[in-house]
């Protein structure tokens, strides 16, 4: 039998366990060695004193309207460009280059280009939209190129409204496909949305207090932005494919 992938609490505490000795052995051999690491202890209290603000929130609540809008953008743009090339040939093969372009450049180089044509309050919405559509158009392609031509070819014959062929052919098909792409771009839009952040420096953000962590040597602020970064990350993930899961499961039924 096949071993599920998957965090187990062992390993989780060995690492815990290896980043406290770390950050004790620092303090000791230094004198300021709690600026270099800050125990896992330290992080967590700190991130406990951050969340009984109301700052903390509006900052996640502002990051998270904006990497998610982007999310859902490209979601949309992918689905509806990804319809239009799996119809007509020649759409496919003209959107080909920019998705291979996006695909290829890095992030920050898409950062700093767009820091000249928008405002820094934008960026993470742009820069999420481009981390995750071609993900979310290729994944969606291949999932059309892959549907059952004999069943379609049988919906044409017999006459099948488009709204039946899609619930009962396209969607329970290709939802694997999206699935697949959404928890991609997922972890794909928050990563790039919280760089574009700490680039762009809007007022409010996470990104922009995770730099101003670093700028002050607030190595526990650092530590604790961080993780809330990831736990927002994977409470929206969870959520979104709980919802891409249900939407399945209605399909098949």
């Amino acid at each position: 039998m096949a071993r599920k992938n998957g965090l187990r609490l062992w390993a989780v505490a060995f690492w815990l366990l290896a980043w406290q000795l770390g950050a004790m052995a620092l303090a000791a051999a230094y004198p300021h060695g709690e600026l270099l690491l800050a125990s896992p202890l330290a992080s967590l209290r700190r991130l406990g004193e951050l969340a009984a603000t109301s700052a903390f929130w509006r900052a996640v609540g502002w990051s998270a309207a904006r990497i998610f809008g982007g999310f859902l953008l490209a979601c949309l743009a992918g689905t509806a460009l990804a319809a239009l090339a799996g119809r007509y040939p020649l759409a496919e093969e003209l959107l080909a280059p920019p998705a291979a372009a996006v695909k290829a450049t890095p992030v920050a180089s898409f950062i700093i280009l767009a820091l000249v044509w928008l405002d820094s309050r934008h960026l993470p919405v742009f820069i999420s939209f481009l981390m995750v559509f071609p993900t979310v158009y290729l994944n969606l392609l291949e999932g059309i190129r892959q549907t059952d031509r004999k069943l379609l070819e049988m919906a044409r014959v017999f006459h099948v409204p488009l709204t039946r062929r899609l619930r009962g052919i396209y969607l329970p098909q290709i939802l694997p496909y999206f699935r697949s792409a959404v928890s991609l771009g997922l972890g794909l839009c928050w990563k790039a949305g919280i760089a574009a952040e700490v680039i762009g420096l809007p007022a409010g953000s996470m990104g922009e207090r995770l730099y101003t962590a670093k700028i002050y040597f607030q190595t526990p602020d650092l530590f604790a932005w961080t993780a809330a970064v990831v736990a927002v990350s994977a409470v929206f993930e969870r959520l979104f494919l709980r919802l891409v899961d249900t939407l399945a499961g209605k399909a098949a039924a």
